[in-house]
């Protein structure tokens, strides 16, 4: 009695002393849940990842009797993620090349100016143009076919990751349950935590003697992964738990799976990580999440463990292995078909290969990323996953840093004294390619090597362009009545400049004392240039260049006729490009659309462009210039193999620090100038050190070299002239004649003087004599 009433004693007192505790406990339990449940709502009611911004190419037309450099447009290919396959492509993303016939199973794509299902399309060639494209199941021709734009670059925030969202009702049955029998396959009926997968777990990993299972439910990975560390302790692993229930009592199981595959880490792709199941399916197989087949979603979602143990690119045995321990576990739970489960273990591991994120064309980045900041701050671009259209031509871009790599390694080898060792200090270029009309560019390369050297020559530099800014003296001379005809003194003279006597000469002696102007041009004579200029006067001159856009100033001095002034070379090509359109100025365009996630246009850049000169007055510069390489000092590019219409204008400098080429058709126009940072001389010419470079530009990029011409605009009139005199012809006296264009305004209108009727009475009294 007395030892039953003992017990009682203890009985209450215990009840009395653990109820409070484990009410208090409880209380404490419930506000830390309350507490978590708050934390994981403002984590996850915000913007779950930061998406970094993408910066893309412009996209790619062929179509039948286009041109085509074969090797440039594999490469390209290649870089939209084609893989090569040995027989007829029959997935999406594969081509087989053979014998000039291309053919290709295009991808899906979902742009706001493009949309479309892949599909197989033949393409070929023959004699270095597109003969034919057509469909490639039907036979059906095709008159136009569009390729998706090419990744440049991405705006990566500190912890680089890249990953690609996707919807969980995007995702196929067979890769959810690939997911679950690596990770969890009770994951539909536990609440967060689940004992009995942590026993099973236990006891497999002890029977095979190594780590097969793990014990956490993938609630609890997404949990330890978005608000834990990695440190292995009893009180992490309660916290885990502990979120991991509240978190299925906040969401539904396919919102909390769909969250779990976008955010697991995947492996590495060099210094970026690839996070989430959407970047992952490209970055192993090159397909999106919807046409992965059994064995490949088996592959990935094993890689989930441990992903550069696993990979595919570090060893496949072991990954082969893995990946057949996940299908056999679909397969022991009803989840693939005998048959299904035999074909996808017997299938061989092909990863699609990878390329790390080396930028493409860095200059031109440089240039849009000053654009792109001027919108959004880096914070933004690094996390808000917009897409970033521009007008680089990759192909184009391509060609030109070759061209422009391998221009400058033939002047060190045939010039040893242009070599130098110091990175810094070495022989440097730059091209511009830019679409006259459009003020598109479509390639820019500051420099020969952007990792020696960020300083971007198109857009920073401030150099002389000697001869390649005459142009505008003959521009502003055919304002005040001159015209291709006219004669220009070729007599040296003496002048004062800034106090100083002045005696330019010309680069190459020529004897004629007075030339037309149109030789004046081609042959790129300084005397008669000059003489122009001191007729048409200094003051017009600035009146009528001023209009084009140059960002450094033009003084009123006689020595700018010879280029003695500094100008950007951006600013030097967009005037050029007013000859080559008509006369419109068009303001250079990197960027033409900003995307955001959902396919919304934030940003769409127009064409601006303004009348800076008349279509006459581009009509006929470009006439002038195309003497420049038909007969004057740009000549050798037909010996170099270019035959089509070109309008160009070499420029030399004083003590040839400078080397310049411009060059142009109705369709492009490139610039190209070589030089040294310092100003040492290049011991070259424009047509000796960039021209040359020019033409092997042009020369891997035959799309953009149709052949045509300018036609010519009302206000211009062709006329017979005299090539003895230079003066109309007079029909039936004149032996030689050539066709001459003028300004209607300014039509010469005395004839022939020297096959006129006092030459014919004179010779006719010559005869009867």
């Amino acid at each position: 009695m007395r030892h039953d009433r003992k017990r009682s004693i203890l009985f209450s007192i215990f009840i009395r002393g653990f109820v409070p505790l484990l009410l208090l406990a409880l209380s404490a339990l419930v506000i830390y849940g309350y507490s978590i449940s708050k934390d994981i709502d403002k984590r996850f009611s915000g913007r779950l990842w930061r998406i970094p911004s993408t910066v893309y190419s412009d996209s790619t037309l062929l179509y039948p009797g286009q041109r085509v450099n074969v090797s440039l447009f594999l490469e390209k290919l290649e870089h939209l993620g084609y893989r090569q396959v040995p027989l007829r492509p029959r997935q999406k993303g594969h081509m087989h090349v053979q014998d000039g016939s291309i053919d290709l199973f295009l991808k899906d794509v979902r742009l706001p100016f493009l949309e479309r299902e892949g599909f197989p399309v033949n393409i070929t060639i023959l004699e270095g143009a597109i003969k034919a494209i057509s469909h490639l199941s039907s036979g059906e021709p095709m008159f136009i076919l569009e390729l998706e734009p090419e990744e440049l670059m991405r705006f990566f925030g500190p912890e680089r990751e890249q990953r690609r969202l996707i919807s969980i009702t995007q995702i196929p049955e067979h890769v959810v349950r690939a997911f679950l029998a690596a990770e969890d396959t009770r994951y539909y009926h536990h609440h967060g935590f689940d004992p009995w997968g942590i026993l099973r777990a236990i006891y497999v990993n002890l029977r095979h003697g190594e780590m097969r299972q793990g014990g956490s439910t993938i609630t609890q990975q997404l949990a330890k992964n978005y608000f834990l560390t990695s440190e292995k302790t009893f009180s992490r692993k309660f916290k885990e738990m502990l979120l991991a229930i509240v978190l299925e009592l906040m969401f539904e199981k396919d919102a909390i799976l769909e969250i779990y595959l976008n955010e697991i880490y995947f492996g590495q792709k060099g210094s970026v990580a690839v996070n989430g199941l959407g970047e992952a399916s490209y970055f192993y197989f090159g397909k999106p999440v919807e046409e992965l087949r059994p064995d490949e979603a088996a592959l990935i979602a094993g890689i989930v463990r441990a992903p550069n143990h696993y990979s595919p690119y570090v060893d496949k045995e072991r990954c082969r292995a893995r990946r057949n321990q996940v299908l056999n576990t679909m397969a022991s739970h009803g989840w693939l078909s005998n048959d299904d489960f035999q074909k996808a273990v017997e299938e061989p591991i092909e990863p699609v290969g990878f390329q790390t994120h080396i930028e493409k064309a860095p200059y031109f980045i440089d240039y849009l990323s000053g654009q792109m900041e001027a919108l959004y701050s880096a914070e933004d671009l690094s996390r808000l996953g917009l897409s970033i259209f521009t007008t680089l031509d990759t192909q184009v871009q391509t060609a030109a840093e070759r061209a422009l790599s391998g221009g400058l390694e033939r002047l060190e080898k045939s010039n040893p004294a242009l070599r130098r060792k110091e990175p810094g200090r070495k022989l440097q270029g730059a091209i511009l390619v830019i679409q006259p009309k459009t003020g598109y560019i479509l390639a820019m390369v500051g420099g020969r090597d952007y990792g020696a050297s960020q300083f971007n020559r198109v857009t920073q530099a401030e150099r002389q362009p000697g001869s390649a800014f005459k142009p505008f003296i003959f521009l502003a001379g055919l304002d005040q009545g001159f015209n291709p005809t006219s004669q220009l003194s070729n007599v040296r003279r003496t002048y004062e400049l800034n106090g100083k006597i002045w005696q330019p000469r010309n680069f190459t002696p020529m004897g004629d004392e007075n030339v037309r102007l149109r030789t004046a041009l081609a042959k790129s004579i300084n005397l008669a240039t000059i003489d122009l200029a001191a007729k048409v006067g200094m003051e017009e001159i600035i009146r009528s260049t001023s209009g084009f856009g140059f960002s450094t100033p033009l003084r009123p001095l006689l020595s700018i006729a010879l280029g003695a002034l500094e100008v950007i070379p951006l600013d030097l090509a967009r005037a050029y490009c007013a000859f080559a359109a008509d006369g419109m100025l068009p303001h250079p365009l990197s960027l033409k659309e900003v995307v955001d996630e959902k396919g919304g246009i934030l940003e769409r850049r127009h064409m601006n462009v303004k009348q800076v000169i008349s279509p006459a007055h581009a009509f006929i510069m470009s006439s002038l210039l195309r003497s420049v390489v038909d007969e004057g000092t740009a000549q050798s590019l037909r010996e170099l193999g270019l035959t089509e219409p070109i309008a160009g204008k070499t420029g030399t400098t004083n003590n040839s620090r400078d080397a310049w080429f411009i060059g142009y058709t109705p369709d492009l126009l490139t610039l190209v100038w070589v030089g040294f940072d310092d100003g040492a001389p290049i011991h070259g010419t424009g047509a000796s050190a960039a021209l040359t470079v020019w033409a092997d530009l042009m020369k891997n990029i035959p799309q953009h070299l149709s052949g045509s011409w300018f036609r010519m605009p009302p206000g211009v009139v062709k006329k017979a002239i005299c090539t003895e005199s230079g003066q109309p012809a007079i029909p039936g006296r004149c032996p030689n004649t050539y066709q001459e264009y003028f300004l209607e305004d300014h039509v010469p209108t005395e004839s022939c003087q020297q096959h006129g009727t006092h030459d014919f009475l004179r010779r006719l009294f010559d005869h009867a004599e």
